[in-house]
């Protein structure tokens, strides 16, 4: 609970806001960072590992876009 009221003051923006933002980017940049890792897995010729690899992607797009939609919800209501 101290960690959490420090980076509300610290930053000067809500908990959850913050917490939102940090999801979005944290799994944007993984989505980013599985394109090179689908691009090591097909040029090594794995299709197991490839498949995986875009799973994974997909997921944190899908994760991303959804606490996009509710960060959006959420300030709508503010």
């Amino acid at each position: 609970m101290v960690q959490q009221m420090k980076r509300e003051c610290s930053t000067g923006t809500d908990n959850s806001q913050y917490d939102l933002i940090s999801v979005i980017y944290h799994s944007l940049q993984s989505a980013a960072v599985c394109e090179m890792y689908i691009q090591d897995a097909e040029q090594s010729g794995d299709r197991e590992l490839t498949e995986f690899f875009r799973e994974v992607k997909e997921r944190s797009c899908q994760t991303a876009e959804q606490a996009k939609q509710l960060m959006t919800k959420k300030m709508g209501q503010q």
